[in-house]
């Protein structure tokens, strides 16, 4: 069977695809930045997090691993299942609970199984990234794990102050990506672990709907950048960047996202 008929009748599509799809895979833990370890709870919708649904129905991640000074653990089999409550609706979802052992980074990295789009007629793959510092001591937040799909940040993404500027590197199998859509979203509901969903109060209003959702363009040197207006989680999605675009003969958006935490300073005086 040739792909060829796929690809020609669907170019308008995967331009969409693209462009824009506002579909974030998370991998949210509360607090990147701590003083010192413990058992964690990595909470795994698939959602807008800027509204804090609708939350999608996914399959069992294919890889969830933890890299800590340059040794990775594979935590796939920590997995478990859930029903997670969204503000609007319910869909499943998955967690993982592991403990941090030690001072310096943890970068954990999830790959999801392909999520159908059935609106689009198209799979969304979304390799996900978050880094979480335990005791102040930086190491392997810099560092790539060489993804199909990954965002390398230029700056700790647990130690960004509200206000200021954002910039990171899009990366595929170890190289840069000039010109790709990077979307941004703000996490703008409180995630509940004890109850595996949102809470239903959000933190912002959007002056225009339009603009719960921001979208950038990578440079010459795949590098984006972003002035965070706002204390709080945000996620960078870099759209269709894996070389894999078919998967079960239907186009296939491999994307990138990183999950950041900024800081609010606060005022002595």
């Amino acid at each position: 069977m040739t792909l060829r008929p796929i690809f020609a009748a669907s170019a308008v599509a995967l331009l969409c695809i693209q462009t824009a799809h506002a579909h974030f895979q998370m991998l949210q833990v509360d607090g990147y930045i701590r003083s010192k370890g413990g058992p964690i709870t990595l909470s795994m919708p698939f959602t807008h997090p800027s509204h804090g649904g609708p939350v999608m129905d996914i399959a069992a991640p294919k890889l969830l691993t933890v890299t800590h000074k340059g040794k990775t653990k594979d935590l796939t089999s920590e997995l478990t299942a859930l029903n997670w409550k969204g503000t609007k609706g319910t869909a499943t979802a998955y967690k993982a609970e592991t403990k941090l052992r030690g001072i310096g980074d943890y970068v954990f990295n999830l790959t999801p199984a392909p999520y159908f789009e059935a609106s689009e007629d198209s799979y969304i793959q979304q390799f996900t990234k978050t880094i979480i510092n335990v005791g102040g001591l930086p190491t392997d937040w810099d560092k790539p794990s060489n993804a199909v799909a990954e965002i390398i940040p230029d700056s700790q993404p647990y130690g960004v102050y509200a206000g200021g500027l954002f910039t990171g590197v899009v990366m595929a199998n170890g190289h840069p990506k000039a010109g790709v859509d990077v979307e941004v979203e703000y996490l703008n509901h409180a995630v509940n672990t004890a109850a595996d969903g949102f809470e239903e109060k959000a933190f912002v209003e959007y002056p225009f709907e339009n603009l719960s959702i921001v979208t950038l363009k990578t440079d010459e040197n795949g590098r984006f950048f972003f002035g965070l207006p706002h204390a709080g989680y945000w996620g960078f999605a870099a759209l269709g960047v894996g070389e894999e675009k078919v998967h079960k003969s239907k186009l296939l958006s491999q994307d990138a996202v990183l999950w950041i935490q900024a800081h609010q300073l606060k005022k002595l005086r």
